[in-house]
């Protein structure tokens, strides 16, 4: 097998690996098992909420099942391929073949990241909430930058986006913002975009043009609906009201129709203005509120499984997951995979889909990465 044809066949195997570690493939499968024989007792349906449970599952672990199965099949089909091209001296059958595996490596590597999307909220829509750091307005301007690309990327994924809460700037910018994504799967591709997010630049608000580095901070929690109970004591909340405010003219009332929730315990903070109705507004925070507390569960039960528990830290230096710089290079580097892009417009742009699948396989592997920041 040439080079070419090994580098594919090595990127297809690393691939179904992940999906299979990901499944806990021997249990997935017997649990399919389980779930097929379910589906064909006719009592399943006597409760209709369960029974769309059963399915949900069964049709996902089916798909990802299927795949793996489907790909190792196809695999064989164009490895025999080139080796029948090999063995005749065939360069045109040995080229056809080599185009199979190429494009059979492009797909496990977009089925991989379906794949890896099994945890419980995963399909879920999601809030994605993004707060400036210290620095005025250089910091307010990158807290905007960084709405502008969630914003793109749900849009090029065919999402629907809402802004929920907009506190402008004094000068530029945001102070902080909430959209909310909807769309199959929204949470569990946008989860490992939590965390602290660095800029390098010449301040385009310096006169000098000096460099200069910005943090903001970014929060990603699935919007839950009736089935998970979340129970939250009214006495341990804080409900205040205040007038909307954004740029532009946008999100503007007349009257103090926003309400801002802090949960005193764990001291999370939510706000919604989306709407005129400070009632409605209230509604939206709660919703918000009981999404950050059960995140807040998931991150702790994924804490332990793993064995470690990180708290969340300051919005500054030594804290970041990523790094835009503009200048006097191009370049963005994910500080916990390495994955790189020496295009950062694209990536300001939404396309952050490389960084995405990078994290989630991480997640999956466990495997930490020694990464040097850029200057």
């Amino acid at each position: 097998m040439r080079a070419e044809g090994q580098a594919h066949i090595e990127r297809i195997d690393a691939a179904l690996a992940l999906v299979r570690r990901s499944l806990d493939w021997e249990r997935a499968v017997r649990r399919l098992d389980e779930l097929n024989a379910r589906v064909e007792d006719p009592r399943l349906w006597d409760d209709p909420k369960r029974a769309e449970e059963v399915m949900r599952e069964r049709r996902r672990l089916e798909s990802a099942i299927g795949t793996v199965n489907e790909i190792s099949a196809e695999k064989a089909d164009a490895i025999e391929f080139v080796e029948l091209g090999e063995m005749e001296d065939d360069d045109a059958v040995i080229a056809e073949g080599l185009a199979s595996l190429h494009k059979l490596a492009e797909r496990a590597d977009a089925d991989k990241v379906q794949a890896l999307l099994a945890g419980e909220a995963d399909a879920n829509d999601s809030y994605i909430e993004i707060h400036a750091g210290a620095g005025g307005t250089e910091s307010q301007d990158w807290a905007e930058m960084l709405l502008r690309m969630y914003a793109r990327w749900a849009e090029r994924r065919g999402y629907k986006v809402e802004t929920v809460e907009y506190q402008a700037g004094e000068q530029a910018g945001i102070k902080s913002a909430t959209l909310l994504v909807k769309g199959e799967n929204a949470y569990g591709y946008a989860k490992t975009e939590s965390g602290v997010h660095r800029l390098v630049r010449i301040s385009p608000y310096d006169s000098s043009a000096r460099r200069h580095t910005s943090f903001s901070s970014v929060w990603v929690y699935p919007v839950i609906d009736d089935n998970i109970d979340i129970e939250i004591n009214e006495g341990d909340l804080r409900i205040d009201t205040y007038r909307a405010s954004g740029a532009g003219g946008q999100h503007i009332n007349t009257t103090d129709s926003a309400v801002r929730i802090t949960h005193l315990p764990s001291g999370i903070v939510v706000a919604s203005q989306n709407d005129r109705s400070q009632h409605k507004n209230r509604a939206t925070a709660m919703n918000m509120l009981k999404a950050r507390l059960y995140e807040a569960e998931l991150a702790r039960r994924e804490a332990v499984t793993a064995g470690e528990y990180q708290e969340k830290t300051e919005i500054g230096w030594g804290h970041q997951i990523r790094s835009y710089v503009l200048q006097p290079y191009q370049l963005v580097k994910d500080l916990r995979t390495g994955t790189t892009s020496t295009a950062p417009g694209d990536v300001l742009d939404g396309e952050i889909d490389d960084f995405i699948a990078a994290a989630l396989a991480q997640r999956v592997t466990g495997e930490a990465v020694e990464v040097e920041d850029v200057d």
